[in-house]
C-alpha cells in the first residue's frame, strides 16, 4: 500500500494552470482525468496529482491549498489520525466525515495542520483507490 493519496499544489487559476501543466504531465504520461473551476485532477488510471484553487478563498501561495493526504484502511482509522494528531499538537483544520463535493462520493477525510502548520489530511476511498 502507498502511504500517500494525493499531492496537490495550490494555483490561481485552473484555466491557466492546465495551459502549462497539461502538456507538461502529458509528456510523463499522465492526463487530466477530472476538472473544473476549482480544480484539476491529474494521473495514470487514479488521481495522484491536483492543482486547486485554496478552499479558504485566499490568494494561493507555494503552501496555502498545498497538502499532503494519507491513505488510511477505513473511517476508523482516519478518525484515529485525525485524534491523535489533536492529542500529540496539531490543530484541527477540517473534522472527520464526508467529503460529497469531493469527485469520489464515498470519501472519508480529516484535515489537520501539523504544529509547524503544515496541512495533512487521512482520506479513506480516496483517489487512489
Amino acid at each position: 500500500m502507498n502511504i500517500l493519496d494525493h499531492i496537490s499544489l495550490g494555483v490561481p487559476s485552473i484555466e491557466d494552470a492546465r495551459k502549462f501543466y497539461d502538456p507538461a504531465l502529458a509528456s510523463l504520461g499522465l492526463d487530466c482525468l477530472a476538472a473544473n473551476a476549482a480544480f484539476a485532477a491529474y494521473g495514470k488510471g487514479s488521481v495522484q496529482f491536483l492543482l486547486m484553487i485554496p478552499a479558504d478563498g485566499a490568494a494561493y501561495s507555494q503552501g496555502n491549498g498545498t497538502h499532503v493526504a494519507f491513505r488510511s484502511e477505513s473511517t476508523a482509522a482516519v478518525k484515529a489520525f485525525h485524534e491523535a494528531a489533536i492529542q500529540n499538537g496539531g490543530a484541527c483544520a477540517g473534522e472527520p466525515g464526508p467529503r460529497p463535493d469531493y469527485p469520489s462520493n464515498d470519501v472519508f477525510a480529516a484535515f489537520v495542520r501539523d504544529p509547524f502548520g503544515h496541512k495533512l489530511e487521512a482520506i479513506h476511498n480516496g483517489f487512489a483507490e
